[in-house]
C-alpha cells in the first residue's frame, strides 16, 4: 500500500508488478537460486542454540521456501530463526501464504518479517531515534498442531500488514521507503520453550547469521561502491563465526541480452561483475573486519543458467505470441528496461516480435546466466 502521489516520482523498474509477476511464473530463476544458495552454503554448521538464517529481498518467499525445506532435510531437529527483509507488502502476503507448511514441517522456526534497510534490518534496529520511536514490533503464537489452523491464524494477519508495511517513494531515487518500521515475529506456541532463545526481542542488537542470502539486491546499474556500501557490506558484517553470505547477480552473458543488444545495440547494464564487487568488498571492509574473506570461483563454478519455461513444442514448431511475449518481458525485465522504452521499442511495427522470435528459434529457446559468490567469516575468537 503506496502513500502519496507518485505521478512526479521517478520511475523505479522494479515496481512494475506486472512484469515481475510475469517474469516469476514464466522463468525458473528463483528455484535455480534457491538451488545454488544450498550448494554454496552445505559447508556451514549451525552453533546452538539455533540456526540462523537471513533473507536480504524475500520477494515471493519462493527461494527462501526452498532453502528451509533444504535446511529442514539438513537439520529436522533444530531450532531455526529466519529473518526476511520485505519491502512491499504484496510480497509479504504472498510469502506468508507458504509459510503454513513450514510451520507444520518444522515445528522449532521462528519467523521474522521486517520492512528496514538493509543496514538495519540484520538487527532489527532502525538508525535514527525518530524511526525507534515509531517502531512496530509484535509477536504471534500461531495455536494448533496443523498448517490449516496456521494458515487460517496467518491469514488473519492481513490487515496488519496492509497498515504496517505502507511506503512512500524516495524525493531522490524514487525507491519505496517505509513509513514505520516495522518487526513481524511468528512461531508456534507450542514450541515456544525450546524456541525462547531463538525469538528476537525488542531492543536487542546482537543478531548475528550462519547464512545470508543476498539473491539480486540491488539494481545493476548501481556502481560498485553503492552496491557495496548500501547494501553488501551492511549484511557482511552480520555474519555469524563460521558463517556465510550466498550473492548472486545477472551477467548479461545470454541470449536474453542478445534480445536486448538487438533492440538496444548499446545497452550495457550488467558493469559490476562479481570480480569488481569482490574488489570493492575488500576496500571497505579488510580493514576493519579482518576476520571476513571474500571468495571467488572460477567460471564453471561460479556461472549458472535459468531459463524460460514453455513447453517444448512452441520454440521447435510455430512460436506463439504467448511465448514471445513473455521471453520479450523477461528479457526486458531481466536487463532493466525502463517501461517508456519498451514501450518505444513494441511500438515499432512488430520488430521486437521478429528479433525475440529470432532468438528463440536459434537457441531452441531462452535462458540467462547468474553468478555467485561468496563472503565467509572465520572464527574471530
Amino acid at each position: 500500500m503506496t502513500t502519496g502521489s507518485q505521478a512526479d516520482s521517478p520511475f523505479r523498474f522494479y515496481d512494475n508488478r506486472e512484469k515481475y509477476l510475469l517474469f516469476v511464473n514464466t522463468c525458473n530463476e528463483k528455484q535455480a537460486i534457491a538451488e545454488r544458495v544450498a550448494m554454496d552454503t552445505t559447508h556451514v554448521r549451525p552453533i546452538p542454540p539455533a540456526f540462523r538464517l537471513f533473507d536480504a529481498g524475500m520477494g515471493d518467499a519462493t527461494v527462501l521456501t526452498r532453502v528451509m525445506r533444504h535446511l529442514h532435510h539438513r537439520y529436522p531437529i533444530v531450532p531455526f530463526q529466519v529473518v526476511a527483509k520485505e519491502i512491499s507488502y504484496q510480497d509479504v502476503r504472498i510469502s506468508l501464504d507458504k509459510m503454513a507448511d513450514r510451520f507444520h514441517e518444522h515445528p522449532l522456526t521462528v519467523l521474522v518479517l521486517t520492512n528496514m534497510t538493509y543496514s538495519e534490518a540484520p538487527r532489527l534496529f532502525p538508525r535514527s531515534k525518530s524511526a525507534r520511536e515509531r517502531l512496530n514490533w509484535q509477536e504471534v503464537q500461531l495455536e494448533g498442531d496443523s498448517a490449516f489452523a496456521f494458515d487460517e491464524q496467518i491469514r488473519s494477519l492481513g490487515g496488519l500488514i496492509d497498515d504496517w508495511w505502507q511506503t512512500r517513494p524516495s524525493k531522490r531515487t524514487g525507491n519505496p521507503l517505509y513509513k514505520d518500521p516495522s518487526v513481524l515475529v511468528i512461531y508456534r506456541k507450542d514450541h515456544q520453550w525450546p524456541l525462547a532463545s531463538a525469538i528476537p526481542q525488542k531492543g536487542d542488537i546482537s543478531h548475528e547469521y550462519d547464512i545470508v542470502i543476498a539473491a539480486q539486491p540491488f539494481r545493476a546499474r548501481m556502481p560498485a561502491d553503492l552496491k557495496v556500501r548500501n547494501v553488501l557490506a551492511p549484511l557482511a558484517r552480520s555474519l555469524a563465526p563460521f558463517g556465510c553470505m550466498a550473492v548472486v547477480q545477472s551477467t548479461g552473458k545470454d541470449p536474453g541480452m542478445e534480445i536486448i543488444r538487438r533492440i538496444w545495440p548499446d545497452e550495457s547494464p550488467f558493469q559490476t561483475p562479481r570480480q569488481v564487487l569482490l574488489r570493492e568488498l575488500r576496500t571497505q571492509l579488510q580493514e576493519d573486519r579482518p576476520d571476513l574473506r571474500f571468495i571467488d570461483f572460477m567460471d564453471s563454478r561460479s556461472l549458472f543458467r535459468y531459463f524460460l519455461q514453455v513447453p517444448p513444442d512452441e520454440v521447435t514448431d510455430r512460436i506463439g505470441t504467448s511465448a514471445l511475449l513473455a521471453a520479450w518481458n523477461a528479457a526486458t525485465y531481466v536487463a532493466q528496461i525502463d517501461d517508456e522504452r519498451v514501450g518505444e521499442a513494441m511500438s515499432r511495427h512488430g520488430e521486437y516480435l521478429d528479433v525475440t522470435r529470432n532468438v528463440l528459434e536459434t537457441y531452441q529457446g531462452l535462458w540467462f546466466t547468474d553468478e555467485s559468490f561468496l563472503v565467509t567469516r572465520v572464527n574471530s575468537g
